[in-house]
């Protein structure tokens, strides 16, 4: 039967730029890692945070990431590396297609929460800010399997199936990689609405995001066709999506009991250690000025009082040495004019 259209493959896997071919596998989790980086810092940013925390934090969970990914694909595929006629070395050959959400999320959560720990920040609420961007990055990422003409669906003739001559199989399939990047895209969606309407805290938005990519993962994974390991008739990620569901939705529930709202702006990112001596330091430094002045003010106040006290006991008050020296110029040369005078009167009476 003829169909009335189709997605073609592209007939290479790598996109030359000059002389530097560059596998559009890659490409695509490059460009859907910066994405990550660059929308999660402005959640991370508009909840409380500093500038360029989500990129620092990249710097550790983006590599256990993509180790965490590979391991879980080879461990769950592991005879395609592993037995008779296979090379095990493949099994490094990250370039060639092949990785596992659950491993790349297992393994940037624990890079994520080195950086984390060192600098106070709840690892929860980190998560809330990054999880659109790790779906958006999910998306993009998806359509490296386009390039690699792998993972795809049941044969079809619908007239958005994909077109793929690999030398395996021939013929239109279902383009689960399309698929699943479009629900990537409206798991994001999902994810900032319900936050901005709920205020989500404390790590459901990231259970949010969890739970709405497990369930479209769930029906995708149902219409793939590559080789995968069977557990009652279902694939292994089918099962691990329903348990992984299960699981995001308990904690969303729990934890909206437990801990409603979301973690205060202010405490949401501790000021580093320098930070903090350097505010210690000028709180000490206004501290001693606050005494100078107060001992200014008391030594002000207790010579004003010894003039009072003597004229109250009949007497005098003798100048002090401190008022004399705060007058002016001005007085000065008055009490000099005035020596003077008195002088020239003396010795106006003698001469008469």
């Amino acid at each position: 039967m003829d169909i009335l259209a189709s997605i073609p493959s592209p007939g290479t896997s790598e996109i030359n730029l000059g002389p530097f071919p560059l596998r559009g596998y890659a490409v695509c989790i490059i460009i859907g890692v910066f994405v990550a980086i660059w929308y999660g810092g402005r959640r991370w940013v508009a909840r409380g945070g500093r500038p360029g925390t989500v990129a620092d934090v990249a710097i550790w969970a983006v590599p256990f990431g993509l180790i965490g990914a590979r391991i879980y694909h080879v461990a769950t595929d592991y005879q395609l590396y592993f037995g008779e006629g296979k090379d095990p070395v493949d099994a490094f050959k990250i370039w060639d297609g092949g990785i596992g959400i659950w491993g790349a999320i297992a393994g940037g959560a624990f890079g994520a929460w080195i950086v984390c720990k060192r600098r106070g920040i709840p690892l929860p609420a980190f998560a809330d800010a990054v999880a659109p961007g790790i779906a958006l990055a999910q998306a993009i990422g998806r359509w490296g399997n386009w390039f690699n003409q792998e993972l795809y669906g049941r044969a079809t003739d619908v007239p958005w199936a994909l077109e793929i001559d690999n030398g395996r199989d021939e013929g239109t399939f279902h383009p689960t990689f399309l698929y699943e990047s479009l629900w990537s895209i409206g798991v994001a969606l999902l994810v900032i609405f319900a936050d901005r309407r709920w205020k989500l805290g404390h790590g459901r938005a990231f259970a949010l995001y969890v739970a709405a990519y497990t369930a479209g993962r769930f029906w995708v994974e149902y219409l793939r066709i590559d080789e995968a390991h069977e557990v009652l008739g279902l694939r292994l990620n089918n099962w691990t999506s329903l348990l992984v569901f299960a699981a995001a939705v308990a904690y969303i529930v729990i934890s909206a009991r437990r801990r409603p709202g979301r973690e205060d702006p202010a405490t949401i990112e501790p000021l580093p250690a320098d930070a903090g001596d350097g505010a210690a330091a000028g709180g000490d430094e206004d501290d001693g000025e606050a005494e100078v002045d107060a001992g200014t003010d008391a030594g002000a106040d207790s010579d004003a009082e010894e003039p009072e006290q003597a004229e109250k006991a009949g007497g005098k008050a003798p100048a002090a040495e401190g008022a004399a020296e705060g007058e002016s110029g001005e007085g000065d040369e008055g009490d000099e004019d005035g020596g003077a005078e008195r002088a020239g009167k003396r010795s106006a009476a003698e001469s008469r």
